[in-house]
């Protein structure tokens, strides 16, 4: 827990040279099995000396001063290769520091290196890198989920305090489910995206991965705030909720009996001991979840990549991608052609409108939603699966992005499948800037 890694910092009983030296030999040793870390921060235990010598001396430190914490390699780091796990940009330096990066830099926070990825973050399973597969910590011979493999794979295997990831339609929580951690998908606009090499500019928002809520807290309430870097940021007032006084909203949803069972087990167990009130709700159309995002981040994605043409930097992207990344390029040139006037694009837009307005009706009557993360369990690796399977990954977790709320996976306990023991994550949503209140709700699910 990082409250428990400060203290100890903090009391000088733990250096930040030996905790970043702990993390880089743990990493040394066991990264070649699963592959979720691509490249090291060569001056991350000089950066760790510095901080030891602040403390030292009695200056005055940063919040997370002494803590090592892993980046998706789609939010740029000054110096450090972001290439997005894809051969595109093979051996792109980022030439600035993300939003965020600044800000945990701030705090004295050291980077430890950056994660593998699912190519461009189009991907949910973390096969699709350009660098080889990312396993999982948990389960060594199943997908770890994605986009944000590295990251969550990191987290769930020691090699750092913390990590962040990005998500457009469940890439936080989706890997955070299958390895069991704990993933946080903040308001869309919460916490500034500037930085990131975006999949889908109307969905995509930055978040922590932590071995606990209250780790992905801490984190939060340091990255997040309005920047004029990022015209869709903004500051969210803190919401007045009496936590004594929840009420869970229980949906009707299609997943794994397994799953489901865990699920409503750990629902009512919450629920009896905090003195909460349950209630089944309706949501109509969530079914359309799936192909709502979709036609979205096809058209957002061409756009988006539009820069990668070989000229400024890299390769051209059509030229060097991945089959997954290539199929989202291509799509969302079709939906993007001048004789459809941008009809299907304009649909999914209001699919999406619709699919957001029935959330927020939702949450004048229940506090929160709470449903699995993922549907299925993680399929292994050498499986074979449809790319529709693939893509129903994301059916319960798209949901968020589409409403623009917050969204947080926290383990809640396993299912068995052959030897495994394979980790299940329970889904909480809330209201559109009501992070807080979910982190305090999600707190009494752990």
């Amino acid at each position: 827990m990082i409250s428990d890694k400060l203290k100890l910092l903090n009391e000088g009983k733990l250096t930040a040279e030996a905790n970043i030296k702990g993390f880089l030999d743990k990493i040394k040793k066991e990264n070649p099995k699963i592959n979720a870390i691509l490249h090291i921060n060569e001056n991350a235990i000089s950066e760790a000396r510095e901080v030891d010598k602040k403390i030292k001396e009695g200056k005055k430190c940063g919040k997370l001063a002494g803590l090592g914490f892993i980046i998706k390699s789609n939010i740029n780091v000054k110096g450090l290769i972001c290439n997005c796990a894809s051969k595109t940009l093979e051996n792109y330096r980022g030439t600035y520091n993300a939003t965020v990066i600044q800000k945990l830099l701030k705090e004295d926070a050291i980077i430890l290196g950056m994660a593998n990825m699912d190519e461009f973050a189009a991907g949910g399973s973390g096969e699709t890198s350009a660098f080889g597969v990312c396993k999982n910590p948990r389960a060594l011979d199943r997908i770890p989920g994605g986009s944000s493999s590295g990251s969550a794979a990191s987290v769930a295997a020691g090699f750092c305090d913390f990590a962040l990831g990005s998500d457009t339609g469940g890439s936080i929580r989706n890997p955070s489910s299958h390895c069991g951690v704990t993933g946080l998908k903040p308001s869309y606009g919460a916490v500034s995206r500037y930085g990131l090499i975006d999949l889908g500019m109307s969905l995509d928002q930055i978040g922590p991965i932590g071995n606990s809520v209250g780790d992905c807290e801490v984190i939060y309430n340091i990255i997040k705030g309005r920047d004029e870097k990022d015209s869709v940021s903004r500051d969210f007032l803190d919401e007045n909720k009496d936590i004594k006084k929840i009420i869970i909203g229980v949906p009707k949803i299609s997943a794994n009996k397994e799953i489901l069972n865990l699920i409503s087990k750990k629902i009512e167990e919450v629920s009896k001991k905090q003195g909460w009130k349950k209630s089944d709700i309706e949501l109509r159309h969530i079914d359309l979840g799936i192909q709502t995002y979709y036609p979205i981040v096809y058209v957002e994605f061409f756009s988006g990549t539009r820069k990668f043409d070989g000229r400024k930097y890299g390769f051209k992207i059509e030229d060097s991608c991945g089959e997954e990344v290539l199929r989202r390029i291509l799509g969302g040139q079709e939906i993007s052609k001048a004789e459809f006037e941008g009809k299907y694009y304009r649909r999914a837009l209001k699919a999406k409108k619709i699919i957001a307005k029935e959330f927020e009706n939702a949450f004048k009557k229940v506090d929160v939603i709470v449903m699995p993360t993922v549907p299925r369990i993680p399929h292994k690796f050498g499986e074979d699966i449809s790319v529709e399977d693939m893509y129903n990954y994301d059916t319960l977790t798209v949901l968020a992005n589409i409403a623009e709320i917050p969204g947080i996976s926290v383990p809640a306990g396993t299912v068995k499948e052959g030897k495994d023991e394979v980790p299940v994550g329970v889904q909480i949503l809330a209201a559109c800037g009501n992070d807080n209140l979910l982190l305090d709700v999600a707190k009494k699910f752990e």
